[in-house]
């Protein structure tokens, strides 16, 4: 079993979470900041993958993922 993070997985969760990041109308203060943190990560991530830092995207994707969905679990967003 090959456990390698490839460049292009870490691009496919990039590319999945953006639209997901532009229906979001903050509702709060609060869900404006957890926006704003999901967006940094993001942000992170494509920069890590640019300086080829594979396993630092893949864990800031991974982050601005668990906001997400953590938020709407909440009813945050």
């Amino acid at each position: 079993m090959n456990n390698t993070i490839k460049p292009e997985d870490i691009q496919k969760w990039i590319d999945k979470i953006e639209p997901e990041i532009q229906k979001i109308e903050p509702s709060s203060a609060s869900a404006q900041s957890m926006l704003e943190n999901m967006k940094a990560y993001v942000a992170d991530s494509k920069h890590f993958l640019e300086t080829g830092d594979l396993v630092r995207s893949f864990e800031a994707i991974i982050w601005a993922w668990a906001i997400l969905e953590i938020c709407k679990d909440l009813g945050v967003f």
